[in-house]
């Protein structure tokens, strides 16, 4: 059985949507599943009778770092906080994971303080799937870095492909670099190289550039880009879902039946939270406005990277990952 710890003050609708996220995701995986719930000794006192002994442990941590905080500073500063403590607890083996939809920042400087990096990454991407017609997409990065050098996009690559095969059996994820044009010279001097560094690397399946227009066609399994890009394309998709339910309202379509079905394929709550990759541990990061959904579904993930070994199969994908200098 997994435990996740979960920081019950990430969120801007915390604690009430992240004690809603926890209670689902027991009753939703009664068999695979426990937690360790991260917040203040009173919420915590308060909390105990809503849920299960058997299944349920506690960590007090009495401090928050807030979205205004400077990320480095306030994780050192606030050695109580939520985030330090959760993931302090997987460090310690108290937990199998840690999910949090508290400031990206923090959350990003502190799993790397406290877990460390895996050997032969330099910055960890932020990884989210995306629905398209086919299936799903990883794109790699959303928003953890936004300057990278063609050798982070090449780890990012290895790092996304890994994470597709292991955790989602995608038995050979086809990697995409995201560019204005599929010719191998567009993009600039670091897209060029990078362009690069993946044709020639046998470990991947490189399908080359991907447009724009060809994301939604469902062009790659894994889609690689800096984070600045990434994370522009991963708020304009959350933006769909709901630009497309005002149409049918104005037009007077309603939700149900298999229109709201449709719908709920993009909805981004569906698909929970995005893995912080290149940890030696496990990190899920939720959008800061996520509902208790979204949070449900990234405890969820968290629990499956922790059960398939993703950490340790990262470690040794990356150990085979042809070494270049200066790029």
């Amino acid at each position: 059985m997994m435990r996740v710890a979960l920081d019950l003050l990430g969120g801007d609708a915390a604690p009430e949507a992240t004690l809603q996220a926890a209670a689902a995701a027991l009753d939703a995986w009664p068999d695979d599943l426990s937690l360790l719930l991260v917040g203040p000794g009173d919420l915590l006192r308060e909390a105990r009778s809503r849920f299960p002994r058997d299944r349920v442990a506690w960590l007090a941590a009495e401090e928050f770092i807030g979205p205004a905080e400077p990320p480095a500073l306030a994780v050192r500063r606030k050695a109580d906080s939520t985030v330090v403590r959760g993931l302090e607890a997987v460090r310690d083996g108290r937990a199998d994971g840690f999910v949090s939809a508290g400031p990206t920042g923090a959350t990003v400087v502190a799993s790397v303080l406290t877990l460390g990096l895996l050997p032969g990454v330099d910055r960890p991407p932020v990884g989210a799937l995306f629905p398209t017609a086919t299936g799903r997409v990883l794109v790699m990065d959303v928003g953890a870095n936004v300057d990278v050098r063609p050798r982070q996009l090449h780890q990012f690559a290895h790092l996304g492909s890994t994470y597709l095969r292991r955790t989602l059996s995608v038995g050979r994820p086809r990697v995409g670099l995201l560019n204005i044009g599929v010719e191998g010279e567009k993009g600039g001097g670091a897209i060029a190289t990078a362009h690069g560094l993946l044709s020639a690397d046998p470990e991947l399946h490189f399908v080359g550039n991907v447009e724009g227009h060809q994301i939604v066609t469902g062009a790659c399994d894994v889609l690689v880009c800096g984070g600045f890009v990434g994370n522009v394309l991963l708020k304009f998709y959350e933006s769909i879902a709901e630009f497309v339910l005002g149409i049918f309202r104005n037009a007077g379509v309603g939700e149900g039946g298999e229109l709201g079905e449709a719908l709920r394929f993009l909805d981004y709550a569906e698909y929970g939270g995005a893995p912080l990759f290149g940890v030696d541990g496990v990190t899920v990061i939720c959008h800061g406005t996520s509902p208790s959904r979204a949070i449900m579904n990234g405890i969820r993930t968290a629990a499956d990277c922790a059960a398939s070994g993703f950490t340790s199969v990262t470690r040794t994908s990356l150990a085979r990952m042809p070494q270049e200098s200066g790029a």
